[in-house]
């Protein structure tokens, strides 16, 4: 089946494309079900794992304020008596990942997955971005609200994730060298975007057969 991973910068549209890219190819689309997984594994809420999800802004000024501060965790699943760190949810993110990968795959969204999985022969690892404000104007024009809330929260997830990608991952989240496919979405309707990640994903031999 193979797995795809989409990498979408703010208001490139990847909440759209993944889910219409996993439909396509006839796989699943993980997306909140592993926040579920790392909470039962950790033995915590639901809400405190999708807070502390890297696809939430909320989470990652959290992790990011904390960075360097923080012991890796021992292997395994902790005990509901402790507290998992920022690093903790990261680890068992990780695992969950591969999990996917080895058992029917899917397509995934953000998660820093690409770097994740790497390694992997069977994946189709995608990134889709734009200059800002094109990405800013995209966004304005799919959820309606006022520009600079917009431009705010897009700066913010810019800053947070690439800080996320390079103190865990130890490099740059935009370089082109970790995607087999990089597509600016900000110049392309996002039914091209589907049909280019799918055709190369198929390529791959990655889908429903």
């Amino acid at each position: 089946m193979g797995i795809v991973t989409i990498s979408a910068s703010y208001g490139a549209g990847g909440a759209e494309v993944a889910p219409a890219v996993a439909e396509r190819l006839g796989l699943t689309f993980h997306d909140r079900a592993i926040p579920a997984r790392v909470a039962g594994r950790l033995g915590v809420p639901v809400a405190e794992a999708e807070a502390n999800d890297e696809t939430v802004v909320r989470g990652l000024w959290r992790l990011v304020a904390s960075l360097g501060t923080m012991p890796d965790p021992v292997g395994g699943v902790m005990p509901t008596s402790a507290l998992p760190d920022e690093r903790a949810y990261r680890q068992q993110t990780e695992r969950i990942l591969a999990e996917v990968a080895d058992t029917g795959g899917g397509v995934v969204l953000g998660r820093a997955a690409a770097l994740v999985l790497r390694e992997r022969p069977d994946a189709l690892h995608v990134r889709l971005d734009g200059p800002a404000e094109r990405r800013l104007a995209a966004a304005v024009a799919r959820s309606g609200r006022p520009v600079e809330d917009v431009r705010g929260d897009l700066e913010a997830n810019d800053r947070t994730r690439e800080a996320y990608v390079r103190h865990f991952y130890r490099c740059n989240p935009a370089s082109a060298r970790h995607y087999h496919l990089v597509i600016d979405s900000t110049t392309l309707a996002l039914d091209t975007v589907v049909d280019l990640i799918v055709l190369a994903a198929r390529d791959r031999g990655i889908g429903a057969h």
